[in-house]
């Protein structure tokens, strides 16, 4: 599965409440160049702490379901966020991590992530179940399984390396994204 197919799943499984804060990087870019909209908060330059942030929205607005969508890089960066999830537990928290292997934005360099399963991280920190999806089919059947389990839940996709032709930059400054983003999560 290309990575523009695991967003075309992905987007389709975040219903209109959701919150989303979306890692920095390749994916980011992509995230926002296919499917913008307020309610995605965009990490600009901040490696590996998505899933910080994400934690902490969890636990602030309990009642909102709440996507981060992360790397596999981004994801080894700040694997001890993947602790403070797993220690924490918020019941409304789905982890999706798009594994490509690789770091994209900074030429490709190999990653980890084919030695060490995330996956198997995620469970041994605490995460309430888990998810491996290597196509579109798997992928789709993983995230509706996951909507409906407590979180917090990793559903990691396996894709292919590479980045896609095309994609622009996050457009709007930090405190922009900032402030429209706080909107949507007050609502």
């Amino acid at each position: 599965m290309n990575k523009l197919e695991a967003l075309k799943v992905f987007t389709a499984a975040v219903g209109k409440d959701d919150l989303v804060v979306c890692c920095n990087g390749m994916i980011g870019r992509e995230l926002y160049t296919t499917q913008d909209r307020p309610s995605n908060f965009y990490m600009i330059g901040s490696m590996g702490l998505g899933l910080s942030i994400g934690l902490g929205l969890a636990l602030a607005q309990p009642r909102k379901r709440i996507f981060v969508l992360d790397g596999d890089g981004n994801v080894l960066m700040g694997m001890n966020a993947l602790a403070s999830v797993g220690s924490e537990r918020p019941a409304n928290l789905v982890h999706v991590v798009l594994d490509n292997r690789s770091h994209a934005s900074t030429g490709g360099q190999r990653t980890i992530s084919g030695d060490v399963k995330l996956e198997s991280v995620a469970s041994a920190v605490g995460y309430r179940a888990t998810h491996r999806a290597d196509s579109v089919e798997s992928f789709e059947a993983s995230l509706r399984v996951a909507l409906v389990q407590p979180g917090p839940v990793m559903v990691l996709a396996l894709v292919d390396g590479g980045t896609v032709k095309g994609i622009g930059r996050v457009a709007e400054t930090p405190q922009e994204l900032a402030s429209r983003f706080a909107a949507e999560a007050r609502r």
